[in-house]
């Protein structure tokens, strides 16, 4: 019987819609930091274990994602450009929750300019997902979300490097270590919104 099946496998593959399933990834990241902006409006542990459990169930999805991908002998996209553009996705809502697991291990409040990174991460994350979406239902419209999600990582690094400028007027060395993280790991959420954006294009110019 496992012969049977095995041979099944080879020779009839299951079909995976991988568009889909990227789909999927990118609205449980988006569930993910959307939950991460509540946790900036009230930070508390009921809040941060929604990011927890949110960034866990991402985790699973682009495991299975790798598992059919490497499965797989026909992809709709090229399978780099799939496993690229999982991985900078799942990396959005891990810095996300690691931003979230360490504002409670230091014990720090959110600062207006976090406040304002996360605001406009929630809009960068919200075009990753249009531009995800589109590469299904609508090709044509996929480059005006990724510009989108470019211009608001540019954004998010003129937040970030104002909010250092901040940081270093403060005279307590502890505090200034604690959110310099903080920060970072926000600034490298953006930074995997830019690079999904730049996948997704390169999508676009192979499939047009």
């Amino acid at each position: 019987m496992g012969y049977l099946k095995a041979l099944k496998d080879i020779f009839f593959p299951e079909r995976v819609d991988f568009l889909d399933m990227l789909l999927k990834q990118t609205e449980s990241t988006l569930k993910g930091v959307r939950a991460l902006k509540r946790f900036m409006e009230e930070p508390n542990a009921f809040n941060a274990g929604i990011v927890k459990e949110v960034e866990s169930e991402t985790d699973d999805i682009r495991l299975e994602i790798i598992k059919k991908l490497n499965k797989a002998f026909v992809t709709p996209i090229d399978r780099e450009d799939i496993f690229s553009l999982s991985r900078a996705i799942d990396d959005i809502v891990d810095y996300a929750q690691r931003t979230v697991e360490e504002m409670l291990i230091y014990k720090v409040e959110p600062t207006p300019k976090i406040r304002k990174i996360v605001d406009v991460l929630v809009g960068a994350t919200e075009d990753i997902y249009m531009a995800v979406k589109n590469l299904k239902e609508k090709p044509e419209k996929v480059l005006e979300y990724v510009i989108k999600a470019k211009k608001a990582e540019n954004h998010i690094e003129h937040i970030y490097l104002e909010a250092l400028a901040d940081l270093f007027e403060n005279k307590d060395t502890i505090y200034i270590l604690k959110m310099r993280e903080l920060y970072r790991h926000l600034s490298n959420s953006a930074d995997r919104c830019d690079e999904a954006a730049n996948v997704i294009s390169d999508v676009v110019m192979k499939i047009s």
